[in-house]
């Protein structure tokens, strides 16, 4: 062998090697980077992606709850039930290709409602990738629609429905702002709702007790769980499924036939009517005209909620019993004479002389129910005249404006009255501070004599004047007002829950003030000036009247109002409050006290409006009043 041959075969062999060695270590690298993606995978993402599986592999549908029913206080009539109704979807992966515009106009057509509607509810890459989610279309749909939808099922693929249990408020009318409504939840509901297990198919109340009451209502959800593939197509054949708990049903305080008849006594005047059980803060009846109607505020009825919804002129979703804010006028001497009792600084024998008016402050103040005035009169005269001369004297020289707001906001004014209610007003009592931050002027005694007689800057709710009521009949006390009775079992009936009465408000005084405001609110209805609408042969009354002056286009107007208690010689655990306050807007016949009488009548008589009225004998007296009195 030559020894340049020898060399070359060395050469050769190195070369093999060489590569041998290159190639080693590219396999290790690869076999290193797959273990170590290997190890990333299973070890540190390892959780991330098995709960992506398990999300791929599964999907959860929802099973609504039947939402718990309402009732009155008799338990036995139903407010609010639920009855069968359903719900469209539409599935994008079961239309075929190209179809979706098609099917969409369709089912548009069978539905009532327009394309584009129907296109907002399903995102586009939604229809393009050919989701297998179902997306609700539109809710409360009816049996006959539903039947059409199937009858035409071969020219609506994808196209599903299911049933979806619906409000029904076997009561509307005056029953609305008790019962409120229901309706798709929102993102802000969502996101206060979330940790209670709330998405988005979830209905939930969107004001009055069903709002108030959503968690109790609402019941839990139950759900459907099925293994799908990639796409979204179902793969089981036995779904897991976790059936739902109905919500809890609750019984309100309201008496339906009080309820009826407090709504036909008002009748279409624009107002509010008050009832309430003073012993224990009960709310009987709750009355606000203009109202509207639960079931469509419930419904996709879009036009005709927005009927309610844009009308800011009359204002039908303002429940007035607890949102509107009035002078109480001259039921506020009321409070005037428990002050002016407990605090002694002016004796309630003594008189005072009402020539018809004041000068004060250069301006002429005018006793307006008795131009020529009322002469000598003692506190409880002054009060059943309802002078205000006496009580702008008596506040500006002797209670002052500082012990009227005390006895003001001890009487529950300038605070919420905490009703079981989403939204309700707190009002207003004026004081020196409030004025100089507000208008940046000084407190006058102009203004301590307006406020005296239950005007000025002062407001209050018609359910804060019957609950002011409430402390004179209970000699100090206010039971917080409440529409909740009690809470039952569904399924077993079982009371589970009961409204204790509970203090609101309380002023300590002298147990003899309080015979005293009495007798005085009393001799008020049988001497005073309410003595003929209030006239009742059957049940003795004792309250107050007042007319509120308000302007409205440079015109002088006046709120009526009327606030009573009867029984008055009876327990006060069997007495009654009613509040009534009829609007300026109204033509002015001063029916506050007559609807109050009505109520009254029929309550202890058991009597039907037509009836009260009857027995009263009012009708001549309702016609063409349209006298300012008080």
């Amino acid at each position: 062998m030559k020894l340049d041959n020898f060399f070359h075969e060395d050469d050769e062999v190195a070369r093999k090697n060489y590569r041998i060695v290159i190639l080693t270590v590219i396999i290790s690298v690869v076999f290193v980077l797959y273990a170590l993606r290997l190890f990333s995978l299973q070890i540190v993402n390892g959780n991330e992606y098995r709960l992506n599986a398990d999300r791929n592999s599964s999907r959860q549908t929802t099973i609504p709850a039947q939402r718990g029913e309402i009732f009155d206080r008799n338990a036995n009539l139903p407010l609010v039930v639920n009855i069968d109704s359903f719900a469209v979807d539409i599935i994008p992966g079961d239309i075929p290709n190209g179809y979706y515009d098609t099917v969409a106009m369709r089912l548009a057509d069978f539905l009532g409602m327009s394309k584009s509607e129907i296109d907002e509810k399903i995102p586009r890459s939604e229809i393009l990738n050919h989701s297998y989610t179902a997306y609700e279309i539109q809710r409360n749909v009816p049996f006959t629609v539903i039947t059409e939808i199937a009858e035409n099922k071969t020219d609506l693929p994808g196209v599903t429905w299911r049933n979806k249990p619906t409000r029904n408020y076997v009561e509307t009318g005056s029953f609305s702002h008790i019962l409120g409504f229901v309706g798709q939840i929102d993102e802000k509901e969502i996101t206060a709702l979330y940790n209670d297990g709330y998405d988005g198919t979830f209905t939930v109340g969107k004001a009055g007790v069903e709002k108030q009451y959503e968690k109790l209502l609402q019941g839990r959800p139950g759900s459907i769980l099925h293994t799908i593939d990639v796409h979204g197509r179902i793969l089981d054949d036995a779904p897991i499924i976790k059936p739902p708990e109905s919500g809890k049903n609750i019984v309100l305080t309201i008496n339906s036939t009080i309820q009826k008849l407090a709504e036909e006594t008002l009748g279409e005047r624009f107002g509010s009517i008050v009832v309430l059980k003073p012993s224990t803060g009960e709310i009987l009846a709750m009355v606000s005209y203009p109202y509207y109607d639960s079931n469509i505020m419930s419904s996709d009825m879009t036009s005709k909620k927005n009927t309610y919804i844009n009308d800011e002129v009359n204002s039908p979703l303002m429940n007035r019993a607890v949102e509107g804010l009035y002078p109480p006028a001259s039921t506020f001497k009321t409070i005037m004479c428990t002050a002016l009792l407990e605090e002694n600084v002016f004796p309630a024998e003594k008189v005072i002389e009402c020539p018809g008016k004041i000068n004060y402050g250069g301006r002429v103040f005018n006793c307006h129910i008795k131009g020529n005035g009322h002469g000598y009169l003692n506190m409880k005269d002054g009060l059943a005249q309802s002078c205000d001369v006496y009580f702008w004297i008596i506040g500006r020289d002797y209670l002052k404006q500082e012990k009227i707001s005390e006895y003001s906001k001890a009487f529950g004014f300038g605070s919420s009255a905490q009703i079981d209610l989403p939204t309700q007003a707190a009002g207003l009592v004026p004081d020196d501070k409030w004025k100089q931050r507000r208008w940046q002027q000084e407190w006058t005694g102009g203004d301590t004599m307006n406020m005296s007689i239950g005007q000025g800057y002062l407001v209050a709710t018609p359910l804060q004047v019957a609950n002011m009521m409430a402390m004179v009949c209970n000699s100090g006390t206010i039971y917080k007002p409440h529409l909740l009775k009690e809470v039952r079992d569904p399924v077993t009936d079982e009371v589970i829950q009961q409204v204790k009465p509970e203090v609101l408000s309380h002023l300590e005084t002298k147990p003899e003030v309080w015979k005293q405001v009495q007798e005085a609110l009393r001799y008020t209805i049988t001497d005073g000036t309410p003595r003929i609408p209030m006239r009742n042969k059957s049940v003795q009354i004792a309250g107050k009247t007042g007319t509120a002056e308000v302007y409205g286009k440079d015109v002088e107007q006046w709120h009526s109002w009327m606030v009573a208690y009867a029984p008055y010689d009876a327990p006060v655990d069997e007495q009654i409050v009613v509040a009534v306050l009829v609007e300026a807007r109204n033509t002015w016949e001063w029916y506050a006290p007559y609807a109050a009488n009505i109520v009254i009548q029929g309550i202890f008589n058991e009597q039907t409006y037509k009836e009260a009225l009857d027995t009263l004998g009012l009708k001549v007296y309702l016609t063409g009043r349209r006298g300012r009195q008080e």
